[in-house]
């Protein structure tokens, strides 16, 4: 798996509503950001910023509770990434796969890979709001 290029992520969130607003903070690699974000499903909202190594760690200790650690794989497929999130910590036995589509269409058009499993687009507790909140869901 470590041949495929790969980031580690720290994700903790500050504020989320019921509404499906979300304030998440990041630190990939290094980089780090604040984003805010709203609505659902496959179309969503959303506004980064970037944030200095100390802005982050002053924000950082708001997120007690609601972190999630991973791994991030870029895996190629067909002419699109795969972003594989290989979980840490209390969502060990988590694995996740994402593709980011311009529109509706593609999404529908894409063909997914055969070792994927369920698909979990419309299942909000596979959210990292909500792992991050509440760990692994019951199958």
């Amino acid at each position: 798996m470590h041949n495929y290029p790969h980031q580690e992520i720290s994700q903790g969130y500050i504020a989320v509503s019921d509404e499906g607003l979300e304030v998440r903070l990041r630190n990939k690699g290094g980089k780090f950001t604040q984003a805010v974000k709203s609505g659902g499903g496959l179309k969503r909202l959303e506004v980064e910023i970037e944030l200095s190594r100390m802005q982050f760690e002053k924000l950082w200790p708001l997120t007690e509770g609601k972190r999630v650690q991973k791994v991030r794989y870029e895996i190629y497929h067909r002419g699109w990434t795969l972003e594989l999130d290989v979980y840490g910590g209390k969502l060990s036995d988590l694995i996740v796969a994402e593709v980011e589509f311009d529109n509706e269409e593609q999404s529908r058009a894409f063909e997914l890979p055969d070792w994927l499993g369920q698909e979990i687009t419309h299942d909000e507790r596979y959210k990292n709001k909500n792992l991050a909140a509440y760990g692994l869901p019951e199958m």
